[in-house]
């Protein structure tokens, strides 16, 4: 099999996809079928190294651990007290409802890195909430969308930490390196809610009730709420960031600290810990899964020359690095209708990650702009996977066509992030260089 031949392997494997055959299998399948036409009977020994390879993994290791925080966050009831406390002193703010679920969204992105369990736990607290307050269908989508979609770009991010080892990055550097685009993020975010709902205030009706409780009680409260939580963040993002623990052991010591909040809300039983045990050991089941397949998949593209022939073709057009790197964020872009995020990072980050160095690209610079265009296509309509979590738990009041409409001031606050990234790289680069000096 000629080095060009190899290049069939995506089309192949973008028919599989669009045939309904799963993520995983696709890529096997496509790696199983041109691996045996390349290298024969050989194949066996390259797969059975990639399993081992994948299986060793330490720094995997931390997917699970992220999953098992989320799962508990998400049942334990922690959510409830910190959506009131945080209510509580956003409530005279214009869309103060709205900006108090961004910023719980943002919390919980900075807890648990995890996409999907972020934007249905904050969306079954803040819907009924502002459905209750005659809040517009469409401002609500928006903010429960664009918030979930903050576990991408806010460490810890459970892609970052697939994206990191395919890249042979430091995770510690990546995670860093993603802090400041995702607070910029979440800060335009809660600008667009502000000035929106006060130029309209019809969006957001004013909260008319006064708090009852005084200025004690709120701190009290407050505290009780706050506190816990940022312990826990600190004790994820503080230890990764000091140097202090590995990602693996930052989110071994966040499940503990999860564990333990749970157990002195009263919130903790037998049946909770059952529950976050078999939804952790089922997502972790599907990522390892498609990690492999994903690891199969390039390991055969690039031992049979696809590399090369890349780099051939990109020769023969004379491209600049920054076209080349447009066409990735392009490709990205467009499989984030199609394909989960995880899966477009391991199909496109081993081959794009060389290119990008090749070309002179700052690799973490290049590596926080792809996770905010997967970001982006996360969240853009018409194949929106935001938008379907939404559909799962949002009340029949809440049309599909609102929430097209409602996602789209939130894809362009990402646009300018994005364009931001592209403008200034130190956005990206000065937090790891400050903390690790790389």
């Amino acid at each position: 099999m000629s080095s060009q031949i190899v290049l069939w392997m995506f089309p192949a494997l973008m028919l599989l996809i669009f045939l309904g055959f799963p993520v995983a299998f696709s890529m096997m399948l496509t790696a199983l079928g041109f691996g045996l036409m390349r290298f024969g009977g050989t194949l066996v020994h390259q797969f059975a190294q990639r399993v081992d390879d994948v299986a060793t993994n330490y720094v995997l290791g931390a997917i699970p651990l992220f999953i098992f925080m989320g799962s508990i966050l998400e049942r334990a009831g922690i959510a409830e007290r910190l959506f009131d406390a945080l209510y509580m002193w956003t409530r005279r703010m214009p869309g103060g409802l709205a900006v108090a679920a961004l910023m719980m969204c943002t919390i919980f992105a900075a807890a648990s890195g995890v996409v999907g369990a972020t934007e249905t736990l904050v969306g079954m607290l803040a819907i009924p909430a502002m459905m209750k307050r005659r809040y517009d269908p469409k401002l609500i989508s928006g903010t429960i969308c664009g918030g979930g979609s903050l576990g991408t770009i806010i460490p810890p991010s459970v892609p970052v930490v697939v994206l990191a080892p395919i890249a042979t990055l430091p995770v510690g550097d990546l995670l860093a390196g993603i802090l400041l685009p995702g607070l910029l993020m979440s800060s335009l975010f809660i600008l667009y809610i502000v000035v929106v709902c006060a130029m309209k205030p019809e969006l957001a009706p004013p909260e008319t009730e006064p708090d009852p409780r005084n200025l004690g009680e709120k701190l009290k409260f407050t505290a009780t709420a706050l506190v816990p939580p940022g312990i826990l963040i600190f004790t994820v993002l503080g230890t990764l960031f000091m140097g202090l623990a590995t990602p693996t052991e930052a989110a071994a010591c966040g499940s503990f600290g999860v564990f333990l909040l749970a157990i002195l809300y009263g919130r903790m039983s037998w049946s909770v810990l059952y529950q976050a045990s078999i939804q952790t050991v089922s997502l972790t089941a599907m990522i390892l899964a498609i990690v492999l397949a994903g690891s199969m998949f390039s390991g055969v593209f690039f031992a049979s020359g696809g590399m090369a022939a890349t780099q051939g073709i990109l020769r023969e057009f004379g491209l600049s690095s920054w076209s080349v790197m447009a066409i990735i964020l392009f490709i990205a872009f467009l499989l984030g209708f199609i394909v989960d995020l995880i899966s477009i990072v391991l199909i496109l980050v081993p081959i794009s990650m060389p290119l990008v160095k090749q070309f002179g690209i700052d690799p973490i610079w290049f590596s926080v702009i792809f996770l905010v265009m997967l970001q982006t296509s996360y969240l853009t309509p018409p194949m929106a996977p935001s938008i379907f979590y939404l559909k799962a738990i949002a009340p029949p009041e809440i049309r599909l066509k609102d929430m097209y409409w409602g996602v789209i001031p939130f894809i362009c606050c990402q646009v300018i992030v994005l364009v931001l990234l592209l403008t200034f790289p130190q956005l990206a680069t000065w937090m790891p260089r400050m903390m690790y000096g790389n």
